[in-house]
């Protein structure tokens, strides 16, 4: 993901639903060096911004009712929440939350595709995103999993204009020229009870060193690492309550 900034369209935030925050800050922060603050009003309900320095790049947040999963959600920027959740069921998906305000920062909603995975809309007012992208620790790529290739980029391609640049191994999602994410097709990869999902990606420094972090913390690895053509290096790790997320080299040399 080339973005230095939240774009309209692209994604512009990642949040964490988990079953213990007090863990999953512990493993982050020592994974990604990230320093977790709680917003203390009980209508908060939990919220933790999660950032590096002055940047705020990610969020943990309690699981808010019995059928949500702990799971990695990722959002998109739009301008106007409302018109894009009138879009999204009319291109065949299903908003299932929202649209609806939070506090003064932005209004946002809580949508499946047609093939039924989970995505958020994010409409700015004072808080626009991550504050960083690209950088150590911070969202680097989105990825699709999905059983239904063709479906989800008709529909995504509608609501959000975005480009595709395919080949028969890949699938990349773009804006403006620019690629920010991926679609995988989950069918012969994926044991039928795992449904199609957002996943993020976030940058480090080193890969393999990450991969001994998460072990040492308590995750566990669902990829080991590999390279992907010459200069990009991921892996996709399981955090202690179950989240699964991936990692990527910041730099092309790795």
């Amino acid at each position: 993901m080339k973005f230095d900034k939240p774009v309209l369209g692209g994604p512009c935030w990642t949040e964490l639903g988990t079953s213990d925050l007090e863990g999953a800050k512990r493993f982050y922060a020592e994974l990604f060096g990230w320093r977790p603050e709680t917003d203390p009003r009980p209508e908060a309900g939990g919220y933790t911004m999660a950032h590096l320095g002055d940047a705020a790049v990610a969020a943990l947040t309690p699981l808010y009712q019995d059928s949500q999963p702990v799971a990695w959600n990722v959002s998109f920027a739009v301008a106007d929440a409302d018109e894009a959740a009138r879009q999204v069921e009319e291109a065949g998906g299903t908003v299932v939350v929202g649209p609806m305000d939070v506090f003064d920062v932005g209004r946002f909603a809580v949508a499946l595709d047609p093939t039924g995975a989970a995505f958020q809309l994010w409409q700015a007012r004072s808080f626009p995103g991550a504050g960083l992208f690209n950088a150590p620790g911070t969202l680097g790529w989105v990825e699709l999993a999905t059983r239904d290739t063709d479906r989800a980029r008709d529909f995504y391609t509608t609501v959000f204009g975005w480009t595709v640049n395919a080949s028969p191994e890949y699938t990349q999602w773009g804006l403006a020229g620019e690629d920010f994410g991926g679609m995988s097709d989950m069918a012969a990869r994926f044991p039928p009870e795992v449904p199609p999902h957002w996943m993020p990606y976030f940058a480090v420094d080193d890969v393999a060193t990450t991969v001994e972090v998460a072990d040492r913390a308590g995750g566990s690895v669902v990829l080991a690492p590999v390279w992907i053509g010459d200069v990009r290096r991921i892996a996709v790790l399981r955090d202690p309550q179950g989240a699964v997320f991936g990692v990527h080299n910041a730099s092309e040399e790795g």
